[in-house]
């Protein structure tokens, strides 16, 4: 039978999980069935579909995936009220179940911090920013939390933020988030997180190479070193340096995913 305009199929959905074009996900699975399968579709956020009129009106324009057990009622059931508020909303077909049963990655709802009164996870990191503290932020967005906010401050009142604003330390020493022996930040957040496959594998070489002058590892290091460097030299605010390289990464991320076989051939000027 074919997919209703309703459903979205699990390998279609991971097409977009990565990318700036993926959906709002929202996990409605009740705490019975969450408990025995503690892990979250990448990105994905729980919701209550018994709270669903209170929380609806916060995606008014989006375009949503619902997730259940086994994408059956709770899903379809909240799909149709938010579609009611006039929300583009799916149902993932064979919800979580479907979604594991295709061998997709889900992510430790553990290693998640804890959210602020507004839902989003908050980061804290060391001002004038790279490669790892842009690399790291990429990932969280497009994989783990797309509303997270990232605070940049000096090197030596990194600690003291976190204690105060309850955000999550990264890329220092001594916290969990960090480099490990010869791992980036990066590789530590695609292990902890659950999120390896050969693209993010790949783009994690790449940031390891570039952030740690081990230019050797990889052939596109170089390239990302010299992106990386030249927008830290065009942007005086971190943050506008944090959007602008996030859709740097997000090139080089599908370049690891869809294209490291295409080659770009220049017509050979002969003469005459």
């Amino acid at each position: 039978m074919p997919a209703s305009y309703t459903s979205i199929s699990p390998d279609k959905l991971a097409r977009l999980i990565g990318t700036a074009a993926a959906p709002t996900l929202i996990d409605v699975r009740i705490d019975e069935d969450f408990s025995a399968d503690p892990r979250l579709i990448p990105g994905a956020v729980r919701r209550s579909h018994l709270d669903v009129q209170d929380w609806a009106s916060r995606l008014t324009g989006q375009s949503v995936v619902v997730v259940c057990h086994k994408g059956k009622k709770l899903s379809k059931g909240t799909a149709a009220w938010l579609r009611c508020g006039k929300v583009a909303a799916e149902v993932l077909e064979g919800g979580q179940v479907g979604w594991k049963e295709a061998n997709h990655p889900t992510v430790p709802a553990d290693k998640i911090p804890k959210r602020d009164g507004r839902g989003c996870t908050v980061w804290v990191t060391r001002a004038r920013p790279k490669i790892d503290r842009i690399a790291c932020p990429w990932l969280i967005r497009r994989f783990v939390d797309p509303t997270a906010v990232f605070l940049f401050v000096a090197p030596s009142e990194v600690e003291a933020v976190a204690e105060r604003f309850e955000a999550t330390p990264f890329d220092i020493e001594n916290v969990f988030w960090s480099h490990r022996g010869e791992l980036c930040t990066f590789d530590v957040m695609v292990k902890e997180f659950g999120l390896s496959s050969p693209a993010l594998e790949r783009l994690a070489t790449m940031v390891r190479a570039a952030d740690t002058a081990r230019l050797d590892l990889s052939p596109e290091a170089p390239g990302l070193l010299a992106a990386s460097l030249g927008l830290s030299r065009m942007f005086d605010d971190d943050l506008e340096q944090l959007n602008a390289g996030l859709q740097l990464y997000d090139a080089f991320y599908r370049w690891c995913r869809d294209a490291t076989k295409e080659l770009h051939n220049w017509p050979t000027n002969k003469g005459k």
